[in-house]
């Protein structure tokens, strides 16, 4: 793929970030609908489910919405992202640590990968380092830099490896099973299934720069 391909990808992994990073407002909600989302992605679908994904987001992203749907949305984003009340954490160590506690070693080996990076967590006691939206931030910043001879498509799927792909999965599905309105349903769904389709892509990379 070329370094623009993978800028593009970069920009696809922010906007996801964006995503689940804060409540929706209508300004951002108006966004969405101006630019086709998730059309405007760069990556294209290329499976089945991913197709469905994409028809699932498309739908879910309301036309004008009432304060009351705002106010909805806000309920939601915090019943999955703050409070715990849907039981899906968007951090990877309450999925994979033993007795589901947070700030576990996902944790610690994460804030590694970002030190060798040049990058750290903002305030790790508000948002751990093994966040949903700092693992996309990391992919991010990683695919916006292929013109550098440190990118790494193999590391960069190893990491996706043993980390986001370990949880996302279980992530999504509670969210799916558990959330109120569908359009948290659908933004797990294509965040899922453009992670998977994104470590496909860096590790046929990775294997192709080895060869």
């Amino acid at each position: 793929m070329s370094a623009e391909c993978w800028i593009a990808l970069a920009d696809d992994a922010a906007t996801l970030a964006r995503l689940h990073d804060r409540e929706l407002d209508a300004n951002t909600l108006a966004a969405l609908r101006e630019i086709c989302f998730p059309d405007n992605l760069a990556l294209l679908p290329q499976t089945a489910e991913a197709e469905s994904a994409w028809a699932t987001m498309r739908a879910a992203v309301p036309p004008v919405p009432t304060f009351q749907e705002i106010e909805a949305l806000a309920v939601e984003y915090a019943a999955i992202y703050l409070t715990g009340a849907h039981g899906a954490s968007p951090c990877e160590s309450v999925w994979l640590d033993e007795d589901h506690i947070t700030c576990q070693q996902p944790m610690f080996e994460l804030r590694e990968i970002y030190r060798s990076a040049g990058l750290a967590a903002a305030d790790w006691r508000k948002r751990s380092d093994d966040h949903l939206v700092l693992q996309l931030l990391y992919i991010a910043q990683q695919l916006s830099r292929p013109a550098r001879t440190d990118f790494s498509p193999q590391a960069l799927g190893q990491m996706m490896t043993e980390h986001l792909l370990r949880w996302l999965p279980a992530f999504t599905e509670r969210v799916v099973a558990r959330t109120n309105h569908p359009f948290y349903a659908a933004l797990a769904q294509l965040t899922l299934a453009w992670c998977q389709t994104v470590h496909t892509l860096v590790t046929a990379a990775g294997t192709a720069k080895i060869a």
